[in-house]
């Protein structure tokens, strides 16, 4: 009988991009991203439909990466009221480190034109990923520039108080689509922690996403043919909402109802 196929077999057959081409060719730091949510049992199916000339971020022979981010807020979580409400200036702040490497970013992520996201990016050291304090004035300067420094989204962020909020940890891998010259990340080992080691792990859950100009692409198309739509889901507001349930969470309701529980069924038939 034949090994059943996994993400990581499946990802056995595609040809390496290392990190300095994959950087060059698709950097895309102002993008559109859309966010696929299906069970990691469907994963290999999809990859199998891929285009021969797709390619994965190999690094030192490994074609899976941990990740880690560290998202901060203020005490009354500006950043994540914003995003729920659906803001026009929001933003997101975290600190973003591959575990494999041991790099680490500040990054601040806000929201460019007609719906596309801009993230800008600092070299941070590991040890600083759980506090802002060397990044302050990064983080100031791009909130300012944007002006998305309070709860009406005007002004700089100089008078506010952030703190940790949320940790999240996964399984990164990242395929190159050339004809498109964009991204698609396939993320599994899905876990979120808040404080005092109170944690949600979805082991049956994944999370594809597309990261692309304004075109489309064959990911994309994919996951169409096989009955998958774009998800309103964020890894920060909507993992914070389902650890935190007294906060505001409308515009992610039936996804937490749906994926974000423990005993939440991935292949089920969405609620209506």
């Amino acid at each position: 009988m034949s090994a059943v196929a996994t993400p990581t077999t499946a990802l056995a057959g595609l040809a390496p991009i290392d990190l300095v081409e994959l950087t060059g060719r698709a950097a895309l730091q102002t993008r559109f991203d859309r966010k696929y949510l299906l069970p990691v049992a469907e994963v290999p199916a999809l990859l199998a439909g891929l285009d021969p000339a797709t390619r994965v971020l190999e690094i030192d022979g490994r074609r899976s990466f941990r990740y880690e981010s560290v998202y901060f807020d203020t005490p009354d979580l500006v950043s994540y009221r914003l995003t729920a409400h659906r803001r026009r200036r929001r933003f997101k702040i975290r600190t973003r480190t591959y575990v494999d490497s041991g790099l680490c970013w500040l990054e601040v992520k806000t929201e460019g034109t007609r719906g596309g996201t801009v993230k800008h990016r600092l070299p941070y050291h590991p040890d600083d990923s759980g506090t802002l304090s060397p990044g302050r004035s990064f983080v100031d300067g791009i909130l300012a520039t944007v002006g998305s420094g309070g709860g009406n989204g005007g002004g700089s962020g100089s008078g506010l108080t952030f703190a940790s909020t949320l940790t999240t940890r996964y399984l990164r891998s990242t395929l190159f689509l050339p004809a498109t010259a964009s991204r698609a990340t396939i993320d599994l080992a899905l876990c979120w922690e808040v404080g005092h080691g109170v944690r949600l792990e979805l082991p049956g859950l994944a999370i594809v996403e597309t990261k692309t100009g304004s075109t489309a692409s064959h990911v994309d198309r994919l996951l169409w043919s096989h009955g998958h739509r774009p998800t309103a889901v964020s890894k920060y507001a909507t993992g914070l909402a389902a650890l935190r349930p007294e906060l505001p969470c409308a515009r992610w309701r039936r996804t937490l109802r749906r994926h974000f529980t423990p005993d939440a069924d991935p292949e089920a038939p969405p609620s209506v």
